[in-house]
């Protein structure tokens, strides 16, 4: 087994290996997608959706799905008590420019990660998060997928260094709120559960999946809808969403701070039910 420079396993096309070809697309043009599944006792947390969903941005993207990655991340997945399971697919090998390959032979990169190190408080008591400036572009096509394509968060990222400050809000090119850098947004006014629409662009999160329908699950209908940053403001509650945090509480965000609301807290107790547990 190929370990990783922190002690971690990885497989590349099912093989020990740490690397990949200089002219894969996935290298070249981002020309691929990613799930990042949190693992616990030995296995994945909402495996299968997080399956469907790699299947399905495949489906959009043309790109054959690879079925060996269920039993490769099984595999890395035996045994372990906390990690992070990472899998990448990309369409491969091609030529210099953008015209697909006749015949795709996606690489597929299966690799474990230490569970990370956040602030039990964060769960508890709320965090912080700060508004960014690098706006996400719209792509209906791409809307909704985790392709490879993330220069945007990257450079979200790099607007604070603030380890106080967990995590950051993007906005459309019009202004709306529509995630955070790494995760989903939440929002409670009046009783009612509202998660910003991801139809021009912005990741469908399989948290974000399971926390709808576990507030279904409890008689709370979530609605999409286009947020702006007053809405935010005038919130009763804000949460954060994604597979490895299950739910953050919004506790500031800017200057505004927010209680941790009761719907936040069942939605919580309603996941760990559900095995995701923080």
């Amino acid at each position: 087994m190929v370990i990783d420079a922190r002690g971690f396993p990885l497989l590349v096309n099912g093989r020990p290996d740490a690397t990949v070809s200089a002219q894969d697309r996935g290298l070249a043009y981002g020309d691929g997608l990613f799930e990042t599944v949190a693992v616990r006792d030995g296995g994945a947390e909402l495996w299968p959706e997080h399956l469907a969903r790699l299947r399905e941005g495949c489906g959009r993207l043309a790109i054959p799905f690879p079925p060996e990655v269920a039993e490769e991340g099984a595999a890395l997945c035996a045994g372990v008590g906390r990690g992070v399971l990472k899998i990448v697919v990309t369409r491969g090998v091609g030529g210099r420019g953008y015209r697909l390959p006749e015949v795709p032979r996606p690489t597929r990169v299966v690799s474990l990660h230490p569970w990370p190190d956040y602030p039990q408080a964060w769960w508890r008591e709320g965090v912080a998060v700060r508004g960014c400036e690098t706006p996400l572009g719209g792509s209906p096509r791409l809307a909704g997928i985790k392709h490879l394509n993330r220069l945007e968060q990257v450079l979200a990222r790099a607007e604070w260094d603030d380890p106080a400050i967990a995590e950051g809000l993007m906005r459309d090119a019009a202004g709306r709120v529509v995630e955070g850098v790494m995760s989903n947004l939440f929002m409670v006014r009046g009783g009612a559960l509202f998660t910003p629409t991801l139809r021009h662009c912005g990741v469908a999160g399989v948290m974000r999946g399971a926390v709808m329908a576990a507030a279904g699950a409890l008689g709370v209908v979530c609605r999409e809808a286009e947020l702006e940053e007053e809405a935010l403001l005038a919130a009763d509650e804000l949460f954060l969403s994604n597979s490895v945090i299950g739910i953050w509480p919004v506790a500031r965000l800017d200057d505004r701070g927010f209680a941790v609301g009761p719907l936040t807290r069942r939605l919580q107790r309603a996941l760990e039910t559900l095995g995701v547990v923080r």
